[in-house]
């Protein structure tokens, strides 16, 4: 498959005196979805910037290798948890307003709109949509510019477990569809497992690579109670169980 691939080696990083990554070694093939998993406080975040060139690391390198589409407008495309939608503009205008110098706005807007399943509210205002559908603008908005690689900080973090169980279906048919280079930072396995073809397993800080699990099925096949999911997540959460609790006690045992 064409695409983007980014390869991460000897990554390390610290916050003065505190180092939160230590030599991280990892492929984000392209087309695929690379999950950040592990415990509070082990760099998954900070990993995910370095990725996308927003902090410089320490020692190491990323290197992005690959094919750019003409038509993508930028590269790297970051989603967060904020929403970070302009409330003076539609749905639709939330979304034209990255497109820049896009020869046909319009068009490509009605596309991501169709895509996301967001077309009968392209003229809606952001207040009168719930917080899965404003996220699912985020993401609309994302896929507006043709990025060669997304990369995730906890999207859907911020809604309620029901809507955010709603929007994961959606959420993995959309990516499948894009076939988008993705790289994804959750702390939520469930949505690790649904979601991710490779998903790399962080031990407590400073971040190392624990492991790395492969799901090599297609994501519009997995199901919140397939038998096969559930037992890679509960495989997952028996290897960062200890680093979980240990991590919780550095929180609540730190000086305030």
């Amino acid at each position: 498959m064409t695409g983007l691939r980014l390869s991460i080696e000897g990554v390390r990083h610290a916050y003065r005196d505190l180092t939160v990554l230590d030599g991280i070694d990892l492929i984000a093939e392209p087309g695929e979805v690379t999950v950040l998993v592990g415990p509070s406080g082990c760099g998954k975040s900070t990993l995910l910037g370095i990725a996308g060139g927003m902090l410089r690391p320490d020692a190491g390198a990323v290197t992005v290798s690959g094919d750019i589409a003409a038509d993508c407008l930028n590269p790297l495309t970051y989603i967060f948890q904020d929403f970070a939608l302009l409330p003076w503009r539609t749905v639709a205008g939330n979304i034209e307003l990255v497109l820049g110098k896009c020869a046909t706005p319009r068009e490509r807007v009605a596309e991501v709109l169709a895509l996301t399943g967001l077309t009968a509210f392209a003229d809606a205002w952001p207040k009168q949509l719930s917080g899965g559908m404003r996220q699912r603008v985020g993401i609309a908005r994302a896929l507006a510019v043709r990025p060669a690689c997304l990369l995730m900080d906890e999207p859907l973090s911020a809604l309620d477990a029901q809507t955010r169980d709603l929007l994961l279906e959606e959420f993995s048919a959309i990516i499948a569809r894009a076939q988008t280079t993705t790289i994804y930072v959750t702390h939520n396995l469930a949505e690790a497992v649904r979601l991710g073809q490779q998903i790399v397993v962080l031990s407590r800080r400073p971040g190392r690579v624990r492991d790395i699990v492969r799901i090599d099925r297609p994501l519009a096949g997995r199901g919140a109670r397939d038998p096969d999911l559930l037992a890679i997540e509960e495989s997952l959460w028996r290897m960062i169980r200890d680093d979980a609790a240990t991590a919780e006690r550095e929180r609540i045992d730190a000086p305030a």
